[in-house]
């Protein structure tokens, strides 16, 4: 009988030995790689189409992001009510999402109903039509939201800060206007579609309780056509910095808070100072409990948050500082973020807090491996990125050993002012 009066043994995360789930591998026969995960208690199942095809392999703005979300709006057989009714009608959800390198079409519903969806799912990856109509209405509705989006300090700073530290050329920096909507066809549509989807390279991940006969019916409906394996990567593009560092843009003339931006080129998850800036990053503004937060949100009261982050590229990367403060504010706010990183580069950071940061980050992995779709996330993050099943528990390892002094000395090699793009929008 339990014990009531005892009192149970609490364990830190640090002192967890977390497990990555593995996963099962098949291959199609146009060699489209699937990687499974059968795992949970409900009986559901999302599967995920992973396409070599977004902005970064488009030829002109706006085609990737368009062409992904307009899969679901008509085929040759299949209107977009149609197509909307038939997941609606098995209470499934089928999303779709465009990134930089890939778009991705997720399709996620009770496992007893995947057969009856996956014809669809086919459809709406090799028979799309693009319809004007569909068009019309999206580039509409998409201009006005973009009109509304224009008026708001973040949104411009977003766009901005990654424009001065990639180039507004570069794939990972550019941006769209109403000018590059309009100019949108769909012709422009059906040759992306017709090159990175219905000729493109794929990969798909299923998660969930997966069917017995799953590489059956994934092969029958996506087997046949000409998709092939990616070699998970694109052609490198090459960034285009600029020049100045520190930028000041009134967006609106009577606006009352400001969004501040601060970021500076960082290397992507092959570096080896990677998987260490991370637990820096964490202590520094990366949860509730940073110094950031302690001092600019708790002690100041010049915001309600801040944050720290490292972008989440495949590419090239960035280390950010985002917040939004009282136009009054603005300037000190960035002078404290800098008085922050003075403090990481000149002090040791005390064991207490860093024991916090340790036991936040293993506590944020352990969160991630519950349940299928999470663990799938994570073996998705490994794959695409091209990183071997050791990189989750290297980073494990990372963030159990890590010293204060080894933190000190990765602040003095990257928290650096003078390295860091600065722009405040009002």
């Amino acid at each position: 009988m339990l014990d009531r009066k005892k009192v149970p043994l609490i364990k830190d995360p640090v002192e967890l030995s977390l497990q990555l789930k593995p996963y099962e591998h098949f291959t199609l026969d146009n060699g489209v790689p699937v990687y499974s995960v059968d795992a949970g208690t409900q009986e559901v199942i999302q599967v995920e189409m992973v396409f070599y095809a977004g902005n970064w392999l488009e030829n002109q703005k706006s085609v990737a992001s368009f062409t992904n979300y307009l899969l679901k709006n008509g085929t040759s057989k299949h209107t977009a009510f149609e197509l909307n009714e038939h997941f609606d009608y098995y209470g499934a959800h089928c999303s779709r999402a465009c990134y930089n390198e890939t778009a991705v079409v997720t399709l996620s519903t009770l496992s007893k109903h995947l057969g009856a969806l996956l014809p669809v799912m086919e459809e709406m990856t090799t028979d799309s039509m693009f319809p004007e109509t569909e068009l019309a209405i999206y580039k509409q509705n998409t201009k006005q939201r973009l009109s509304v989006s224009l008026l708001k300090c973040d949104f411009v700073a977003a766009r901005l800060i990654d424009a001065y530290v990639y180039g507004d050329q570069h794939p990972y920096g550019v941006f769209s206007n109403a000018p590059d909507i309009d100019a949108l066809d769909t012709a422009l549509l059906k040759a992306h579609f017709d090159t990175y989807y219905r000729h493109g390279s794929c990969v798909i991940f299923a998660s969930g309780k997966i069917p017995a006969d799953l590489k059956k019916q994934l092969n029958d409906h996506f087997g046949k056509h000409p998709f092939h394996k990616p070699t998970y990567g694109v052609k490198p593009i090459p960034v285009s910095p600029a020049a100045q560092r520190k930028y000041r843009v009134e967006n609106d003339p009577h606006g009352v808070q400001g969004a501040i931006r601060l970021a500076r080129p960082f290397p992507n998850r092959h570096h080896p100072d990677f998987m260490k800036v991370m637990v820096l990053n964490t202590l520094y503004g990366g949860f509730f409990g940073s110094r950031l937060m302690s001092n600019i949100r708790e002690d100041k009261g010049y915001t309600y948050g801040i944050h720290s982050y490292i972008q989440n590229h495949i590419q090239q990367s960035a280390w950010l500082i985002s917040t939004e403060a009282g136009r009054d504010v603005c300037e000190a706010t960035i002078t404290e973020v800098y008085k922050e990183m003075q403090h990481l580069r000149e002090a040791v950071v005390d064991e207490e807090e860093l024991s916090l940061v340790r036991n936040y980050l293993i506590g944020t992995i352990l969160g991630d491996l519950d349940g299928p779709f999470q663990i799938m996330g994570r073996w998705k993050n490994l794959i695409l990125n091209n990183l071997p099943e050791s990189y989750f528990y290297e980073s494990i390892n990372t963030i159990k050993t890590i010293t204060a002094k080894e933190l000190r000395e990765l602040a003095n090699r990257y928290l650096v002012a003078e390295d860091f793009y600065e722009l405040v929008v009002i």
